[in-house]
């Protein structure tokens, strides 16, 4: 063994193939590709994961944000308070409505939303926050409902990228008003293709999401809002409901493939690991070390065949998409030092303690070499 790469699927693919084809060949004889009884059972199936009332199949993740803020009826003039190191697509979703993302730096220890700075950005024009459970930790989520509550504020949570973690034993996708997740096939629960989801315990919310992906139509041609085709179909559906079954299990190794990088890498002078807050878990969707050296390391890291990614390299309001903001850099500082600093490890079930061995051990020669 002398590669790793970044992701491998062939692991979990190989082990649920006969299922997954049994899933194509039961929606292709079903003639029924859109809106039908597999999309139904994954809804109920997922929201039942979730501890939700509701799950609304959509399109993709970008989708289930837009939905879920054009569903509150969140659009211009409203300000909607975002982490600043997020990824694009939660601040598109905030754009698509026409309100404007309000920037909030995150903790630099957790990366996620910092709950104390929250407070300091709301203004007359703020609806809602977005928490988003970055990496695949947790929010720490109680603390954002009562800023919500104190201030009258929705809450819209980016679920993307931490399906089944939680906060003070409480599932993320079930705190908000209405949440949007991925099922991206890179996710922890990923499709094989686009697809997403909205959860809520608001089912008034949730058939309102139903008729906007739809068209804005719940009775074929005859529409009542200026709606979406954004729905999620039956084939992806069904690999879904496959997948959904491992998810527990596919955590539990993410999770120890965690403690793993904890235990290998925690005595290497200028490396930080990533740190969870109290009360919460993570999920490792990624596993994100930080370094000074980082564009050296992974660079080192790449000659030797080990696979790593930057989430993210420009913080979004330094993107020229954004340059109508008027934001500049140093004015979000810790999560431009997170761009500059952070690096994302292979993580993926059926990688084995050998593979996160021979990952540790380039990391430590590397640093050793620049002693």
């Amino acid at each position: 063994m002398n590669k790793v790469p970044f992701l491998n699927f062939e692991p979990i693919h190989s082990e649920i193939k006969v299922e997954m084809l049994k899933a194509f060949e039961e929606v292709y004889d079903s003639y029924w590709y859109v809106l039908g009884n597999k999309v139904k059972q994954f809804e109920e199936e997922y929201a039942s994961f979730n501890h939700t009332k509701a799950c609304v199949g959509v399109s993709n993740g970008l989708d289930a944000l837009h939905l879920s803020l054009k569903a509150l009826g969140i659009g211009k003039g409203d300000e909607v308070i975002v982490p600043s190191n997020t990824y694009i697509a939660t601040v598109l979703a905030v754009s698509y409505v026409g309100a404007k993302p309000v920037f909030v730096e995150p903790n630099i220890e957790t990366y996620n939303i910092d709950f104390s700075k929250i407070e300091e950005a709301v203004t007359p024009n703020t609806k809602a926050i977005m928490p988003v459970h970055l990496y695949g930790q947790a929010c720490e989520m109680q603390p954002i409902m009562d800023i919500a509550k104190k201030y009258n504020l929705f809450v819209i949570e980016d679920n993307a990228q931490s399906q089944g973690a939680t906060y003070k034993e409480k599932i993320t996708g079930s705190w908000g008003d209405i949440n949007g997740t991925s099922f991206y096939p890179g996710k922890n629960l990923g499709a094989i293709g686009d697809a997403g989801a909205v959860t809520t315990n608001d089912e008034n919310l949730a058939e309102k999401v139903k008729i906007l992906r739809n068209y804005g139509s719940q009775k074929k041609y005859y529409n009542e809002f200026i709606g979406h085709n954004m729905r999620l179909d039956e084939l992806q559906a069904s690999f879904l409901s496959v997948k959904l079954k491992y998810l527990k299990e596919w955590t539990l190794k993410r999770q120890e493939i965690g403690a793993w990088y904890d235990e290998a890498l925690k005595e290497i002078e200028g490396l930080i690991l990533p740190k969870i807050a109290e009360g919460a878990t993570h999920v490792y969707h990624l596993y994100v070390i930080r370094t000074k050296k980082r564009d050296e390391l992974q660079s080192y890291l790449t000659e030797k065949g080990i696979g790593t990614l930057i989430h993210y390299p420009i913080p979004p309001h330094l993107q020229e998409a954004y340059e109508s903001l008027g934001l500049k850099k140093g004015d979000f500082p810790i999560a431009e030092e997170l761009a500059e600093t952070c690096l994302s490890l292979p993580v993926w079930p059926g990688m084995g303690v050998e593979h996160v061995e021979l990952i540790s051990e380039n990391i430590k020669a590397f640093f050793n070499e620049q002693i």
